[in-house]
């Protein structure tokens, strides 16, 4: 019996990352069920933040009381942390996600690695190190990566139904646009992809590039409750003001 629990304590790590990724994969799923039924991407963004920052600033005041002292230098990153992480790259995802597909938009979101990689080597934060095996498997899985989303992107082949149900949660938007399904609609169609993949690749740099800073951050703050509250609070500002300032009609701010 003490073996099992052994056991199943060291597995507690890959089953939290498997948890994550479900509840991921699922909310990708909501996200494009609501933007299919007329909710404004940004304000499910907006949202999303201001849910987050509801949650994260109480929890940060109970566990972390003592922290550093603020300095400007620590809420620039963290505006920026907000920006990159927060905001831009969520707008940018759900935009792609709207475009394309939930399953498209996840996929090409798998670039991040070799996006961070990329900007690292750029900005000097890691070697490319082309001498050694790490480094080689490195740029070997960057190109694997961008040769992979750019094949996702282009090629679309044949459609494979293994399992068939009669769940269609997508069904009322499949029925409004029959008619459409002509020469017309297959070039809007490769337009939207096209640029959902743009949109996806943007967050991915985004998202990249927010890891970077959060990484300075974390350095002359390392108080991570508050550092995520201040992102969250920064984020939904900033989500807030451009849902506002981009929405002509202004009831859609309020509506679930």
């Amino acid at each position: 019996m003490e073996k099992i629990r052994n056991y199943v304590y060291e597995l507690r790590p890959l089953m939290f990352m498997v948890t994550v990724q479900v509840v991921f994969a699922g909310s990708n799923v909501l996200f494009k069920l609501a933007a299919n039924d007329g909710m404004s991407l940004r304000v499910i963004v907006a949202y999303r933040l201001v849910f987050a920052t509801v949650f994260m600033v109480p929890l940060a005041l109970i566990v972390e009381r003592e922290r550093p002292k603020l300095t400007w230098t620590v809420l620039l990153q963290a505006f920026l942390c907000g920006l990159l992480g927060g905001s831009l790259s969520q707008n940018l995802y759900l935009e792609s996600m709207a475009l394309t597909s939930a399953t498209f938009a996840s996929a090409i979101y798998n670039l991040v690695p070799a996006v961070t990689f990329v900007l690292a080597v750029a900005f000097r934060m890691e070697k490319l190190c082309l001498n050694t095996m790490s480094g080689k498997a490195k740029v070997l899985g960057t190109l694997i990566g961008l040769g992979g989303a750019m094949l996702f992107t282009f090629y679309k082949g044949i459609q494979l139904n293994i399992l068939s149900t009669h769940l269609d949660l997508l069904h009322h938007y499949g029925q409004a646009t029959a008619g459409l399904v002509a020469s017309s609609h297959a070039h809007a169609a490769s337009l939207n992809r096209a640029l959902g993949a743009l949109a996806a690749l943007g967050s991915c740099t985004a998202y990249a590039l927010w890891l970077i800073v959060q990484t300075k951050m974390s350095e002359k703050y390392p108080c991570h409750y508050t550092s995520t509250a201040l992102m969250c609070v920064m984020g939904a500002i900033q989500s807030v003001a451009y849902a506002l300032c981009t929405e002509k009609d202004w009831t859609m701010c309020f509506y679930i």
